[in-house]
């Protein structure tokens, strides 16, 4: 009979599903999940030694193996290609910058939105991550910063996935880390990406959480857009820009849209004159981020003259714009590359 898998249950599910003992030890047991890495439940060294016996052989801890880790030269970012217990492989990003830890996960194994540019979306999708799955991506980075005596300190929803497609996993795993119990993170301190799926936009504006919306949009008009993402022509330019007005008007929270920069594509100043145009009076910031290549994608990264330009009109043009500071290309840092060479060599390990 297949144990049942204890990690990602709430604190409330714990002792549901322990209604037999003591509410006390539903709460042990979510801090050694969560709180104190506990991998078996031989660890869990404040409970009696039968009830650590009797729970190996009903339960188990699922949280994923590390199948690769690959570090930066610079020593900023780690990417960690983990593995669940049916073989389905995600890859996790640990960044570390000036203001703290940044872990980047992703929502789901593999990606049905077919962005031309992209890696995870080069097998389609396999399946949703659970609210589990999601949160012990998370955990599995802040037990690797622990020997550091450090910890997770933002966290973004832009690996590999569409997060808004697997919305109510999502809205779990934010609410289960968000608990004193787990990692007690603000919702201040974690940001949504999205390719534009509207419906599910107006919903995280229901649900009244100040998370931080990030959204692709990586095209100025709707003619290439849809060139590059199929998405848009499901929603539209202007239903993507409005949905995002609306998000930055219930929270108060400026909106990032992001855009990849793709040379000879979209990184002309014509582009970033009809970016500006679009983007007017909206409370948003425009994240640059230069192309990080592909080998099965046949597009190439902007020129640092093309990069600079673009920048430099946006912002001369009243758009907050940034550069997204390149970390971990050496590593195959950009989402899928690392999951896809591992497909791609049967390396199932």
């Amino acid at each position: 009979m297949k144990k049942k898998n204890l990690f990602g249950l709430t604190l409330t599910e714990l002792e549901n599903e322990l209604a037999d003992l003591p509410k006390f030890r539903a709460k042990q047991i979510a801090a050694w999940l969560y709180r104190r890495g506990a991998k078996s439940f031989d660890e869990m060294s404040d409970l009696p030694k039968d009830l650590r016996a009797d729970f190996q052989t009903r339960y188990e801890i699922g949280t994923p193996e590390l199948i690769r880790q690959l570090d930066s030269a610079d020593g900023l970012t780690t990417k960690f290609l983990l593995k669940f217990s049916d073989g389905a492989a995600v890859e996790t990003v640990l960044m570390r910058h000036d203001y703290g830890n940044s872990v980047c996960i992703s929502s789901q194994v593999g990606c049905q939105m077919g962005c031309k540019f992209c890696a995870s979306t080069l097998k389609g999708l396999e399946r949703n991550l659970t609210a589990g799955e999601m949160l012990a991506e998370i955990i599995f980075v802040n037990d690797f910063l622990r020997g550091a005596n450090q910890k997770v300190d933002t966290l973004v929803v832009m690996g590999i996935g569409e997060p808004l497609t697997n919305f109510d996993n999502l809205l779990k795993m934010l609410r289960l880390l968000h608990e004193n119990y787990t990692l007690g993170l603000s919702y201040r301190k974690v940001t949504i990406s999205t390719c534009g799926i509207v419906p599910a936009i107006r919903q995280l504006i229901e649900e009244k959480i100040p998370v931080t919306l990030s959204i692709s949009l990586h095209a100025p008009n709707d003619k290439l857009r849809s060139e590059l993402m199929p998405i848009n022509s499901a929603f539209s330019l202007r239903e993507v820009l409005q949905a995002g007005e609306n998000y930055a008007l219930a929270t108060g929270r400026r909106v990032t849209y992001e855009y990849i920069l793709i040379g000879g594509v979209n990184d002309t100043e014509e582009h970033a004159r009809q970016l500006a145009k679009i983007l007017a009076g909206q409370l948003a910031n425009v994240n640059l981020i230069p192309l990080n290549p592909v080998d099965e994608r046949n597009f190439q990264p902007p020129s640092h003259n093309s990069i600079q330009k673009f920048f430099h009109y946006l912002n001369t043009h009243k758009i907050n714009a940034t550069i997204r500071k390149e970390m971990g290309a050496e590593i195959n840092a950009a989402c899928g590359q690392l999951r896809s060479k591992w497909q791609g060599a049967g390396d199932k390990g």
